[in-house]
């Protein structure tokens, strides 16, 4: 009777677990489908790698019309808090593919990927536009595949303006702030990446600069060419530097000199 009692409750825990299972795969797969998500499990490494993709265009506090693909900022800013709160994830893999899109909602994603804890690498599949630029340099490392493009240009507006001095004043201090921020999370200078976007010579009726795959290295935007391949790479060689120097923080005896 108790052998019975016993089954039945293993039989039980079984189905739970499988029921389990199901739910969370099921909601992993929503999360790939909804926000280009997913949870990079490493069994021989023992490392957990956050993928966020960056794909479309990037929308900010308006919605944009449902044909068109977008990373809405309002799911990318609470994920990337959740993955610096999280002790089971290692690091985080970005793959961006993006036209440019809402400069404040760009930088506020920039500003979160560059300010997490765990190691950061971002991979540019297709092109990082506009303000995927930022995008792309706010990780500790960054590829780029041989293909791909960077545009580099003035910042614009869409829709009426008033045309006045503080108009052009406001213009100029967001295209200061974008400069500032792509200068310090990459090798360019300054005074180049200006140049670039104020470029008349490349750009068809417009202003602005076209970098294809090594001219984005050459420049010191990016910091090599390659792909997932060797974007994971990368990804395993921080896990562990930074493990190693957590461990070496708790154990400062087992530092050798």
């Amino acid at each position: 009777m108790d052998n019975k009692k016993v089954s039945k409750e293993d039989k039980k825990e079984k189905v739970e677990a499988q029921k389990e299972k199901l739910e969370k795969d099921a909601l992993e797969d929503g999360k790939i489908r909804e926000y280009g998500q997913t949870v990079l499990i490493n069994e021989k490494k023992k490392s957990k790698i956050h993928l966020l993709s960056i794909i479309g265009e990037i929308e900010g506090h308006e919605c944009l019309p449902q044909h068109n693909k977008t990373t809405k900022y309002e799911h990318v800013l609470p994920q990337l808090a959740a993955i610096e709160d999280s002790e089971d994830i290692d690091g985080l893999l970005i793959l961006i593919n993006t036209v440019g899109g809402d400069v404040e909602a760009g930088l506020a994603i920039a500003e979160m990927i560059a300010s997490l804890s765990k190691p950061t690498v971002s991979l540019v599949l297709g092109g990082s536009h506009s303000i995927g630029v930022p995008l792309a340099v706010s990780s500790d490392y960054s590829f780029i595949v041989p293909t791909a493009t960077m545009i580099i240009h003035p910042v614009r507006m869409n829709g009426t303006v008033i045309g006045v001095t503080q108009t052009f004043e406001y213009f100029a201090k967001i295209q200061e702030r974008i400069l500032n921020f792509v200068v310090s999370h990459s090798k360019i200078e300054k005074d180049d990446l200006k140049k670039l976007m104020l470029d008349t010579s490349q750009l068809a009726k417009d202003v602005g600069s076209i970098l294809v795959g090594a001219e984005t290295v050459d420049k010191g935007l990016i910091d090599s060419v390659g792909g997932i391949k060797d974007a994971l790479e990368k990804m395993y060689q921080l896990i562990d530097e930074r493990k190693a120097d957590t461990e070496n923080k708790v154990n400062p005896e087992s530092i050798v000199e």
